[in-house]
């Protein structure tokens, strides 16, 4: 990992300022509230189809750029990014708009050097550590080596990437990622936590069904909004309704959320703690932010472990999966940064070479003796 300071760079457009929700709000001005206009209504950058659309005409108004009401803390959070790292906004504004808007970031973030606000739309060719947008385009096209997305309504369906939900959530990120995610070499001989990460059809779970073998690991149930599959065990997640989890949720039920092929999924400290402090070590399958989430929290006490697998394989594996072709569709155009992801973990092991050879792998790795001997 790189030691030097990061290079940050930030989207300003519904990241720093409030913009499709600000359009709305003066829509609402002008129409009243028929029809309603909200926010989670709002699936694209582009056209909606309906008298949303309208919104779009702000965003060529130099009055709104000059307007847009700033997030809360949006401030506080550009200052705590600018004490570890080289920060840089990146936005894209109509000619007409981009003296407005460099005059107003450069009045409200001062801690950033005006040569710092890089106005266009080709934010795919600057050279940065991490990206945060919130735009599905601009992420897949970043050529930052960590391009991390801002969930709003109109992204939720990318899965597989590095996400977050909070100006919180990124910092940590970030800070991970300048140190290496770790304060001193993982140690789980006393119980933790081991993160199995990577894309569809890299064996997670069949190599997480193997470790529970052993006594000494334990697979903590993770709450999911998504079908229950033919033929799968009814242990195997906590099904439960959107509406039930998303009420879970705002009661801060769980450690970390996420968002997967359109379905919510949750692990709860409750379903975790239990396993650590009886010495035992939890053994999850997750994606990247949810592991670390954990990483974060366990700190020493947490392990990420990249399950990795010939490409070709892994897009058959998706292809055979009994899901939607637009599920389908949404994994293999996340594949790419899942790959990337490897980066962020710890050690990797690779499917192709069986489960047995994982498992050892993973125990030679935590250093526990006896290890493929009790599995």
């Amino acid at each position: 990992m790189r030691k030097y300071r990061l290079r940050i760079g930030l989207d300003v457009d519904d990241i720093l300022y409030q913009c499709n929700s600000y359009a709305l709000d003066l829509l609402k001005e002008k129409y009243g509230d028929d029809p309603v206009l909200q926010l989670e209504h709002i699936r694209s950058w582009g056209l909606q189809g309906d008298r949303s659309d309208e919104r779009l005409q702000y965003f060529s108004s130099p009055d709104f750029v000059r307007s847009q009401p700033m997030f809360q803390g949006a401030q506080k959070f550009v200052r705590d990014l600018c004490k570890f790292a080289d920060v840089f906004f990146i936005t894209a504004v109509p000619p007409q708009c981009m003296s407005a808007r460099a005059e107003r970031l450069a009045s409200d973030f001062p801690e950033v050097p005006a040569g710092n606000i890089l106005i266009g739309t080709r934010k795919d060719i600057v050279n940065l550590d991490i990206l945060l947008d919130d735009a599905a385009h601009n992420i897949s096209a970043s050529q930052a080596s960590y391009p991390v997305l801002m969930r709003r309504p109109w992204n939720t369906d990318l899965s597989g990437l590095l996400a977050v939900n909070s100006y919180a959530d990124f910092l940590h990120l970030a800070k991970m990622i300048g140190n290496s995610f770790i304060d001193k070499k993982p140690d789980l001989t006393r119980g933790g936590v081991l993160c199995l990460v990577g894309p569809s059809g890299t064996g997670k779970n069949k190599i997480a069904s193997a470790m529970t073998r052993d006594p000494r690991f334990c697979k903590p149930l993770t709450t999911t909004t998504r079908p229950r599959t033919e033929n799968e065990p009814a242990d195997a997640y906590r099904f439960v309704s959107e509406a039930e989890f998303l009420r879970e949720r705002n009661a801060n039920e769980f450690i970390e959320t996420t968002v997967y092929s359109g379905h919510y999924f949750g692990t709860s400290e409750n379903q975790i703690a239990p396993i650590v402090e009886s010495g035992r070590i939890a053994v999850i399958p997750i994606d990247i932010c949810g592991a670390l989430t954990l990483k974060n929290l366990y700190r020493s006490r947490a392990v990420l472990v990249f399950t990795d697998r010939e490409k070709k394989e892994i897009l058959m594996n998706i292809l055979r999966r009994p899901i939607s072709d637009e599920d389908k569709i949404q994994r293999m155009l996340s594949l790419d940064f899942e790959l990337r992801n490897i980066e962020l973990c710890d050690f990797a092991v690779r499917f192709d070479n069986g489960v047995p050879a994982c498992v050892e792998t993973i125990c030679k790795e935590l250093q526990l003796s006896g290890g493929t001997n009790r599995v």
